[in-house]
């Protein structure tokens, strides 16, 4: 799959392709049918596919500190949609300029000009250009001018409602990592770079991954969980075949410890070695137990046994 970090890079003789456009954040399941509409288009018209997002959040420019919690890296996200079929990855650089771009010139500037989109999909909600003035009917009408076909996948809906990146990042929120994970498709993953912590797992026998993320990264509730940890390359791409394993994951302020700020940590079950520097990604599988304060350090030691051996129980059972 080809990545775009701008127009410029458009190669010189580009010719047709199917386009899609949205934020795409966690890449669930309602964004993969829409995804897979656009691929299925541009097989049919032997063309390429692009996805087309924007970087950074368009909320973050229009409304700066209203960026909501990101599910997926930059990196991740170009991941999953290769994964889907994809040809080509364009993270279009989103500034205050380009949100006051009308419907019609950012079409025209994008769609035509740049890309020659010869289709267009997306999903039934989708507005755009200026203040969102731009709906489907409006995309619809400029691609019968620049001829362009416009298409709007229905979203996909269950019983809870649409599945959409809102709808994840509440099951997040709430450490519901179960319903996030049946609406992603996957268990919800959290990437970050292994950090020096105070090492009191360590000492206590439960070495941990002190991993730190990026800011708006979308954390589950503080808690205890169970999943697996995998590594991931120097841009943040997942390591294929060389999963680190399962593990017990703590997020939260450690109230044993009276710790204030929140944390991200990974006991990694069978692992012997040093992570500190290493990018890793940590995936949530299944919520074990909120965040507790406990009298001794000994309770505590218990517990976090406790905690190990349901996480064995449950990963064993789980498909990897």
């Amino acid at each position: 799959m080809q990545r775009w970090h701008s127009v410029s890079e458009i190669p010189t003789g580009w010719g047709r392709c199917v386009a899609t456009i949205g934020v795409f954040d966690g890449v669930h399941r309602g964004h993969a049918q829409i995804i897979g509409e656009a691929v299925k288009l541009a097989a049919e018209r032997g063309v390429p596919s692009v996805l087309m997002t924007f970087v950074p959040h368009p909320s973050e420019v229009v409304r700066p500190g209203s960026h909501p919690p990101a599910l997926t890296t930059l990196a991740r996200r170009a991941e999953l949609v290769s994964d889907l079929g994809i040809d080509v990855f364009f993270g279009l650089p989103f500034t205050l300029e380009f949100s006051k771009l009308p419907p019609a010139e950012f079409v025209h500037n994008t769609l035509v000009e740049s890309l020659h989109a010869s289709g267009v999909i997306v999903g039934e909600n989708f507005r755009f250009g200026h203040k969102a003035a731009g709906t489907i009917e409006t995309l619809a009408g400029l691609g019968r001018t620049f001829g362009f076909t416009t298409a709007a996948a229905a979203l996909l809906t269950e019983d809870q409602g649409p599945i959409s990146a809102t709808y994840v990042r509440s099951c997040v929120e709430a450490g519901d990592v179960r319903a996030a994970a049946r609406a992603l498709g996957r268990p919800h993953r959290v990437d970050g770079i292994v950090e020096r912590g105070d090492q009191r797992g360590r000492e206590l026998g439960f070495p941990t991954a002190n991993l730190r993320v990026a800011p708006y990264t979308a954390l589950p509730a503080d808690g205890v969980y169970a999943g697996r940890v995998v590594r991931l390359d120097e841009r943040g791409r997942t390591v294929p075949g060389a999963p680190l394993g399962t593990a017990a994951i703590s997020v939260g302020t450690n109230p044993t410890f009276e710790v204030q700020n929140r944390r991200i940590e990974a006991f990694v079950l069978d692992f012997a070695g040093d992570l500190y520097g290493d990018q890793l990604g940590v995936e949530f599988v299944e919520h074990l137990r909120g965040m507790e304060k406990y009298e001794s350090i000994e309770e505590l030691v218990t517990q976090m046994h406790a905690d190990v051996r349901q996480t064995r129980e449950i990963l064993s059972a789980e498909p990897s």
